[in-house]
């Protein structure tokens, strides 16, 4: 630690600073002593922080399916990749809705502004506002579940755990780690108004309702599973997940919806949109009270 010699004489370490804590040279009490010490850790900081600006993303380039390795490795990977795109099969005893990770990551991860997978394992641990906690990617991945899928959490140790994070890994290869790629997450937007949910249930009709449904409920599949997923009620997303809030679903709709015609809306139109089907009925997350614990609530947190 930088400014504090390890040796218990108090005698300098070469390249530091006197140790000023020891009682037999400065006879401080522990308050002072401590003070101290979290002022030389807040320089350290600082320092470093001052030595690692932040880095500019790089492009998103996704491997191919077909690199997938062989071996055992290729086989996680391979698992991984099918538990997003067919979430309902390979995870069931997880998932308590409708939906499959590839709703919102597209192309199994490997889109741009649409949740991308890719770069991930090098960005975390990260620290998470809502929780007000540094995570792990497992335990961001767990948020998934347990929000997006309504549904409880992958044990660490579990094959669904193991893959998901090979696969992650597989496609961050070549991102440097700590480093983003273009078009992580979602597209920002913004609207020049209020986003107006009776216009929004008007453009739902229009530009919506012949996949997800004119009441929501998506278009069933086999299986259980949907050919497109709702977007409210008892088997769409909890009010806790990140697609509940009106700015992230309206992000995602202005740049891959509708399917086939992206890039259509306009951001107001998004809004509106997103205003509408986000305010509709939904499973309930109860730990949501507990979001954002050291303040600064979102405004369209549910």
């Amino acid at each position: 630690m930088v400014g504090l010699s390890s040796d218990p004489r108090g005698a300098n370490i070469p390249g530091t600073e006197p140790n000023i804590v020891d009682n037999w040279r400065y006879p401080l009490n522990s308050l002072a002593k401590a003070l101290l010490v979290t002022a030389a850790i807040g320089a350290a900081d600082r320092a470093f922080a001052a030595e690692t600006p932040e880095r500019a993303p790089v492009p998103l380039a996704a491997p191919a399916p077909a690199a997938m390795p062989s071996g055992a490795l290729g086989d996680s990977i391979r698992a991984g990749h099918e538990l997003i795109v067919n979430t309902q099969v390979t995870a069931k005893a997880y998932v308590g809705n409708g939906l499959t990770c590839a709703n919102c990551h597209l192309d199994a991860g490997r889109q741009a502004y649409a949740a991308p997978l890719v770069g991930l394992t090098g960005m975390f641990p990260e620290y998470e506002s809502r929780s007000a906690s540094v995570q792990s990617l497992e335990e961001r991945i767990n948020d998934c579940f347990v929000r997006s899928m309504n549904g409880r959490k992958l044990p660490s140790s579990s094959a669904e755990m193991v893959a998901l994070l090979a696969y992650t890994a597989w496609l961050s290869q070549g991102v440097p780690t700590g480093t983003a790629v273009i078009g992580r997450g979602f597209k920002t937007v913004s609207a020049p108004n209020a986003a107006d949910p009776v216009r929004g249930k008007a453009l739902y009709g229009e530009k919506c309702g012949a996949c997800h449904g004119a009441n929501g409920q998506g278009a069933p599949g086999p299986g259980g599973s949907f050919v497109f997923p709702p977007l409210w009620g008892p088997q769409s997303f909890n009010d806790g997940a990140g697609m509940a809030r009106t700015s992230i679903a309206a992000a995602f709709v202005q740049s891959k919806m509708p399917l086939g015609n992206a890039g259509t809306l306009s951001d107001q139109d998004a809004y509106d949109i997103a205003a509408y089907f986000t305010g509709q009925p939904r499973p309930a997350f109860v730990p949501k009270s507990r979001d954002w614990p050291k303040g600064r609530r979102p405004a369209d947190a549910r």
